[in-house]
């Protein structure tokens, strides 16, 4: 459960000279933080036990990696609605933004592009 995905990893860095290009992304990374601490704590007591793969937390991730803070919270909600007792289940991935121009970290945070 605390390990992420491997679409929700890169290897990218954030440098020192890119901070002013990342202030639009720190709503984005803040909801990326939230996740990795309920996945850290909440999602651990509870086990593996969504219907769906990737599990809820992961999707939420994912959703919020790619579509932004207010988008994937959105699209998160939606799939934790769907996650009920009486779903089929399966797998069920979050569509890539169509024009997604960020890089990801290790941990998943999302930081601008290089330019080199």
């Amino acid at each position: 459960m605390s390990v992420l995905p491997a679409s929700a990893r890169g290897t990218a860095r954030l440098r020192a000279s890119e901070i002013l290009g990342a202030i639009p992304l720190v709503p984005r990374n803040a909801g990326i933080a939230l996740i990795h601490a309920y996945r850290a704590t909440i999602s651990r007591l509870y086990g593996d036990v969504c219907r769906y793969y990737p599990s809820c937390s992961a999707y939420g991730l994912g959703a919020v990696q790619q579509h932004g803070l207010v988008k994937g919270s959105v699209l998160a909600g939606a799939r934790i609605a769907r996650c009920h007792p009486w779903a089929a289940g399966g797998e069920d991935d979050v569509r890539p933004h169509p024009s997604f121009r960020y890089d990801l970290t290790p941990h998943g945070f999302v930081v601008p592009l290089r330019k080199d």
